[in-house]
Formats: structure tokens, sequence, C-alpha cells
């Protein structure tokens, strides 16, 4: 299975997203396709076809791709495009003077007035022929989709302006044959202003759309252009595409890093608040990590290139936000399938007012201004854009907090969460561990000891295998790690276990150093049973530092009404005394990677919404069960691709965010599916004319500046989530 992102142009509402959508999944060769109309970019995952294949699709479907997705980039809006909408909105405020000035007791302009209905008539047909010109794209757009059986909101417009255009030429005929009286029925201008003010519409949609883009458009412009590239012992500067890896370059104070890299020489202070979230410098020395754009406080350091292009951290990143944006929650999927049937039934009720009020008697002229006006100011887009927008401000949101969501469903989750299950070492803690005790029973020394213990953890991926120092290298053969318990491998000819104090039990060995275990459980160690030919032979105790400011961030979940267990694979009696210092009431030890996952499960099947918080290959199945899995940033790689939410600054408080934004932005999506449903239900009766009794009417000038302020209103409510939260 392949999988690409292609570049969509031509979708203007979420009838064309929801309609292509729909026509790539029945494609054969398409497994699935997410369509994301805010980013104009469509998701594709496919097998026994080629691209050019789907390209062929996506140009039946109506609309045409721009290629693979490179980035977020500024939708493009034209200069020109703003001097036509100035030099036209101009040429409408004439035509409206002129064809209207005298209802109002404006001063008549010479010839050009209803006294000449000739002429007045003649120019009002031009200028509608220059603004068939200029909104011939939405005219093609609504046709095209139509003939394609996806109608959107230009296949409205289109037939709103198509009807009223050969109505008023009806009108035209008569008036050049004699008979003025139909100059009062002509809707030329009509035609031309609800071609303009679609256009106008979109002009400042796409304006504000691109607003919400912001937070994520700063990853892709973060790194720089170019480079200082050592070569030969020189100093070089070239474009950032001519870096290859382990290339070796140099960065001075002030400037940016070119590439994700290893430090090779050098010191220096590093900010990379812009992808952490985290605003304190880091220090980075010789084997340091660095990522392309992180900005040098001071000093020079030179790095060997790692990471670039598309493997970077920045493209990786960029990468995930765009795909959890992409990927649709079950309130938008509903919302997208409300639209799918929005068009075809606007176009029923403006069809069936039409003919009923023609049955009544209901004179020609005010029948086809109601038809016409149902179809222009129905606003399928307020309930499009409703809830993608709201999903790409979050997303960003969360992006320029180091949290990066791989899906969509996240952030529909995250606001019912009760529960928060954490990992112990390396989560809670720092997992850098230290050797606190030894109690040696051997007749090794102590360095011997511990470098035979060193020489076994280094082919361990758990973090207690960072508590020890390799001195001298010694062959480690049949080497397998004993999932929860331990590791096991020979040296030197000599059988040796390495684990908790399960590993007693495997093995039928009797434990007769309880005192010392106490002794290391009392002071907060985890503990290693060295095990040589069946016998223990030492006893080591590590201890972690607790991470900082955890003590604060445990209480707020707890004043947020979020249960907070720890579960680890540690022994009980040292889980409970880290959990005691961290206000942690509920504590589950001694378990196996797959009696975490089963914990997890049952907590679920009882009702609870549940995050796992975790960093380490023993947690990925526990994060794949939870309902949301949260690794830290300095876990395991297999750790970060169970979960669904990549926490890069390591800082627990951020998860408070992610629930918070979770929260706040459903309730934005709610309030602007509230706005979108209001207004159509408020403005189809009224444009059908169930309210012309009263004095209540719309034309469909009026209706094409409402059906604009309905899109606008949902935009900028979205916006408005997002200055409100940063």
């Amino acid at each position: 299975m392949k999988k690409i992102v292609l570049k969509i142009d031509g979708m203007t509402c979420s009838a064309c997203s929801s309609g292509l959508e729909k026509y790539l999944n029945k494609q054969n060769g398409i497994i699935s396709a997410n369509v994301n109309l805010v980013l104009s970019i469509a998701t594709i995952e496919y097998d026994s076809i080629n691209i050019k294949r789907i390209e062929s699709y996506i140009d039946e479907a109506g609309f045409k791709s721009l290629g693979e997705f490179k980035g977020i980039d500024d939708i493009d809006i034209d200069k020109s495009d703003k001097t036509k909408l100035i030099i036209l909105g101009l040429f409408i405020i004439f035509i409206m003077y002129a064809s209207m000035g005298y209802m109002v007791n404006l001063p008549l302009i010479p010839l050009i007035n209803h006294h000449n209905p000739i002429i007045l008539s003649s120019l009002m047909f031009l200028s509608t022929l220059i603004f068939l010109i200029y909104g011939y794209d939405i005219l093609k757009s609504g046709i095209k989709n139509l003939i394609h059986k996806m109608p959107n909101m230009d296949t409205l417009v289109m037939f709103s302006v198509v009807f009223s255009f050969l109505y008023s030429i009806y009108g035209y005929i008569n008036i050049i044959n004699g008979h003025y009286e139909y100059l009062h029925n002509l809707y030329f201008e009509s035609t031309c202003m609800v071609l303009y003010f679609i256009k106008l519409g979109r002009y400042i949609e796409n304006i504000s759309k691109d607003k919400t883009k912001d937070a994520i458009k700063k990853l892709v412009t973060i790194t720089p252009q170019s480079a200082y590239l050592i070569i030969n012992g020189e100093e070089k500067q070239v474009s950032i595409d001519e870096v290859k890896v382990d290339d070796v370059l140099i960065c001075r104070t002030g400037e940016k890093i070119a590439v994700d890299g290893i430090v090779v020489s050098g010191k220096s202070y590093v900010d990379e608040s812009f992808i952490t979230g985290e605003s304190k410098p880091v220090i980075k020395e010789k084997d340091s990590k660095v990522i392309a754009g992180s900005i040098m406080y001071d000093g020079v350091i030179e790095y060997r290139a790692k990471k670039i292009g598309k493997e970077s951290t920045i493209s990786e990143i960029v990468k995930l936000v765009v795909e959890a944006t992409n990927t649709k929650s079950k309130i938008q999927k509903l919302a997208d399938r409300i639209s799918g049937y929005f068009v075809p039934t606007i176009i029923l009720i403006a069809i069936l007012t039409f003919i009923i009020q023609i049955i009544i008697s209901v004179p020609l002229n005010d029948a086809l201004t109601h038809m016409v006006t149902i179809l222009v100011v129905a606003c399928p887009c307020a309930l499009g854009l409703a809830v993608p927008l709201v999903v790409v401000v979050s997303n960003g949101l969360c992006a320029s907090k180091g949290l990066f969501l791989k899906s969509g469903e996240t952030l529909e989750k995250a606001r019912n969460i009760d529960t928060i299950i954490f990992d112990k070492t390396g989560t809670l803690t720092y997992g850098k561990l230290n050797i606190f005790k030894v109690f040696n029973y051997s007749e090794y020394k102590d360095d011997i000891l511990l470098n035979i213990v060193a020489n076994l953890e280094s082919n361990s991926l758990h973090p207690i295998s960072t508590a020890f120092k390799v001195n001298k290298k010694l062959k480690v053969s049949n080497f397998k790690t004993l999932n929860g318990i331990g590791i096991y491998g020979e040296c030197d000819n000599k059988k040796y276990y390495l684990g908790n104090d399960k590993i007693l039990a495997q093995l039928k060995i009797r434990n007769n150093y309880k005192k010392d275990y106490c002794y290391l459980v009392d002071n907060g160690c985890s503990i290693i049973y060295v095990i040589e030919d069946n016998e223990v032979i030492a006893l080591i105790g590590v201890r972690d530092v607790i991470r900082d400011d955890m003590v604060n961030i445990i209480k707020k979940f707890n004043d947020n009404n979020i249960e907070v267990i720890m579960l680890t694979g540690d022994n009980k009696d040292t889980a409970k005394e880290i959990a005691s210092e961290l206000g942690i009431k509920k504590v589950i030890a001694n378990v196996l990677p797959k009696e975490k996952a089963s914990h997890i499960k049952d907590l679920i099947d009882k009702g609870k919404k549940v995050i796992m918080v975790g960093d380490g290959i023993n947690d990925a199945p526990a994060l794949v069960n939870a309902t949301i899995g949260v690794s830290i940033n300095d876990g395991t790689d297999v750790a970060m691709d169970s979960a669904d939410v990549i926490l890069m600054n390591n800082d627990m408080n951020n998860i408070l965010d992610l629930i918070d934004i979770s929260k706040k932005s459903y309730r934005v999506i709610k309030q602007n599916l509230f706005w979108a449903f209001i207004y159509n239900l408020c403005m189809i009766p009224i444009a059908i004319g169930l309210f012309s009794s009263y004095g209540i009417t719309m034309n469909p000038m009026f209706g094409s500046i409402a059906m604009i302020f309905s899109s606008l209103t949902v935009v900028l409510n979205s916006l408005r989530f997002g200055r409100v939260k940063k």
C-alpha cells in the first residue's frame, strides 16, 4: 500500500470536498481517500494504480490536482484580484445608481436612466456580460459538478445566475420591441451583484482561512535556506538542498541550525522553543542532537548532518499536523454528510417553490425572484467550514505548545478524559538513573562486577540500562529480553540473568537478601538482581530523579477531577515510595507489558476515558489500548509510533492544555454549527416568501450578501478561538 497527499484546485465548499472524497473512494485501486477543504488537499492510500491515474480520477470529478503537497503555502491571492474587485465594485455602484437611483430621488444620470429604457437596459445587458466573464470560473465549476452528480455551492450560484439572466434576456427583448414596462422585470443588476459578492466573499474568506494556518506555517518557514559546510577544513556557504547526510556544518552565535544532526565539537546554548514550546535554552555539546531551525545563543558548534529534507524533524512534524487535520472526527463526518445532502435539497426546494407559486397564481416575476433568492441565500459553506477550520486552528495551537497529534479523532476524544495513567521510569521521572548502592555477594571486585552488568545492559532498551557505563568491552552472546522481568545473556562462558524480584520466582531461587532489598526500597530505588549460573551474586539499587514540577502537575490533574494512576513494572514498594512523593494515590506495580495493556482495557470496559503516558518499548501495547496514548519526546521510536500524541517538550502540563484545547474547540464547533444551521433555518423561509405578508422579503442581491456574512461568521469565530488561546 502506498500513500500520497495531493494539492487540489477548484474546491469552494464542503459539498466539493465531500463529493470528491466519495468519488475517489469508489474508484478501483484506491483504498481510502480523505479530502481536506481548509488545506485544499487529498490524502490518498492506493495500491494497484499510479499517481497519474489518481489525478485523472480527480479531473473526472471536476477538480484539478496541483501535484504532491509539499507544505502549507499561503493561498494565492493575486493583486490583480484585488484590483478587479475595486474596479468592478465601482462599476456595480454605477449600475445600481443608474437603475435604482430614481427610487430614492437621487439626481438622474443624463441618458442613462429609466426615461431611456432601451439605453439603460442595453447598458445593464452589456454589464452583465462583463460580470459573466468575470464569474466564469464559478459558472464552469457549477455546471461541471452538476454533470458529475456532485452539486456544490457553485451549482446553486450557477442556477440562480442562469435563471435570472435568461428571464432578463426575455424582458430585454420585449423592451427592444417597445414594451417598456418590462424594465421593472430585469434582473441584470442582481446577476452582477450575486457574482460580485460571491467573488468578494471568497476573497475575504481566503484571507481569513489562511490565518487559521499561521501556527502550522511557522513550522515550514523556521528552517534557514542556506548552511555553512566544512569542506577540507574550509567553510563554504551552500543552499540547504546541497547538504547531504554526514556532511559537517558549522553554526555560530545568532544563526540557525540548518539540518537535524549531532554535535561533533563545540558547546552552546540553543533555543528550541519553536518546536518544543520550552522557553529555556538547552545546552548542546559533543554527541548532543540538534534540530533544524534552532537558534544559537552563544559560541560555535560543528555538527554532522543526520536528517535532511523529508526526514527532518520539522518535515515529520508538518506531516503529522497535516495528517491530523485531514483525519475526520465523528462530528466532522456528520457535518460532511449533511453538507452532501444540503445542495440537492436546496435545488429541490427552489424548484418546488417556483412550481407551487406558479400553481397558486403568484406572479411569474415574484416566483422567479423567490427561486433565485433561495439558490443564492442557502449556504453550505458555513456548514462545511464549521468543523475543519477549528480543527486546523486547534492543531496549530497544539503544535505551538509542543503537542503533536497524529489524528483528528484525538482532539475529539481528549475533552472526555477522566483518567490518566503514568509509567514511572522515564515518564514521572527523568529516566536518567544512577547507581545508588551495590550489595556485592560475589568474589568479583565492584568495578569488574559492574562492567559485566554494563556489558549485558548495553544490549537492552530499558531505561535502567542507562545507569551503567561500559569500561571494558566484553563479548555478550545469546542475549534475550524477558518482558517485564529482566534480561538474559552469556559472557565469558557464564550465564547471567539481570532483573526484578520476579526473576527469582521464574528461576526458583530463594531470596536470602530481604534486608538489603528493604534498604534499597526504603530509599526509593529500582532493584536489579544479578544472577550468575543460577546464584544471586549481587543486588544493585538504581535511583531516578522525579521530573521538575511533577508534584504540582499531579495536583492539577486531581483538581480537574482526573484520576491519576501509576502503572509500572517496578516493584510495589519502590513504586509506592515515588507515588507518595508525587501525591499519587493509586499504584499498580509489578506488571508485565501485556498486563499494562490489560489494566487499561479493564478501565475502558468500565467506561473510563484513559490517557496513557509512557516512554519505553514496554509501554507500546498500553499506549495502543488507551483512549489516547501519549509518548514523551525522549522515548523510543516504537513508543512514539504507538502513541496518538507526541509530547515534544516532555512537559506534562501540556496534557492539560490538550484537554483544555479539546473542550474549547468543541465549544466553538458547536457555536459554528449553531450559526450555520440557524442562518439557513431563518433565511430560506424568508427567501421562499413565507413572511412577505408581514413585509419581510429578500431579493437575490441581499441574499448573496447574507450568505457571505454567514461564512464569515464561522471563519471569524474560529479565528477568535485561536486568538483567545494564544
